[in-house]
């Protein structure tokens, strides 16, 4: 059920404030979900995986702007699209203490930092909650996600504990939450200069969002992934290449849409 860190994920280890949750050999680890599929507040960056004529192919929402970057990676790799749904099918149905069980009895031991979600999001009640939950069962371990399933943070917000991050990924259904709630958030932004312009750092590496001391920060994200061809994300990602930005998630490879 969880994925061994990518490299950007690997480079927390290198944060001073994050270095505790590493111990021992600890390491970082993701949880993932099947995108759009689990993501019920996206709007800007919905996209899913759908089957047409046995192939596994995009299909952007009706008001997406910037593809996800992790539904292309469904797309492009079976193994991925599999451990993804397979997690997602395995936590349906289930009652919320059914969850904080499935997800406990397959942490890693050795599991020291956790993002949720570097595909899907919360998506249900009982699913934020049994995650909230296991984050409250240890102490010693820091769970961090992008989330856009606003409603279910803020039913909680006064329970949330100091080992469990979340950031408010702008651009879902929800949005409005952010400022009537306060809530810290990320912006997806095309260019170093609109992040500047926004008064925001970009997060490079995951470690604005897993810091439990910036928990109030928001910061931006660099454009990412394969994006619909001829739209201005698109333009976007090639004007980052040109200038040799580099941004991540930036792989050459064919998506079927």
């Amino acid at each position: 059920m969880f994925s061994k860190a990518n490299a950007k994920l690997e480079k927390l280890a290198d944060v001073p404030v994050l270095a505790q949750f590493l111990e021992n050999k600890r390491k970082v680890y993701s949880f993932d979900l099947l995108s759009g599929h689990s993501c019920p507040f996206a709007e800007k960056c919905l996209s899913k995986v759908k089957m047409v004529d046995g192939k596994r192919k995009i299909q952007d929402g009706t008001k997406t702007e910037f593809r996800c970057f992790s539904a292309s990676q469904e797309v492009m790799y079976t193994n991925v699209y599999n451990r993804r749904n397979d997690n997602l099918q395995s936590l349906r149905g289930l009652s919320m203490s059914g969850m904080v069980d499935l997800i406990s009895s397959n942490q890693p031991k050795n599991l020291g930092i956790c993002r949720i979600h570097v595909a899907g999001d919360f998506f249900n009640r009982d699913y934020f909650n049994a995650w909230l939950q296991v984050a409250i069962d240890n102490p010693d371990r820091l769970y961090y996600a992008y989330t856009k399933s606003l409603p279910y943070w803020i039913d909680r917000q006064s329970d949330i504990p100091y080992n469990f991050v979340l950031t408010a990924s702008r651009g879902g259904r929800r949005d409005n939450l952010i400022t009537e709630h306060g809530l810290r958030e990320s912006v997806v932004v095309y260019s170093e200069q609109e992040a500047r312009s926004l008064g925001l750092e970009i997060d490079h590496d995951d470690s604005h969002a897993a810091n439990p001391d910036t928990r109030e920060q928001s910061f931006a994200l660099l454009i990412h992934g394969v994006q619909p061809a001829g739209s201005e994300a698109a333009q976007a990602i090639k004007a980052l290449k040109d200038a040799n930005v580099q941004f991540s998630y930036s792989r050459k490879a064919k998506v079927n849409v």
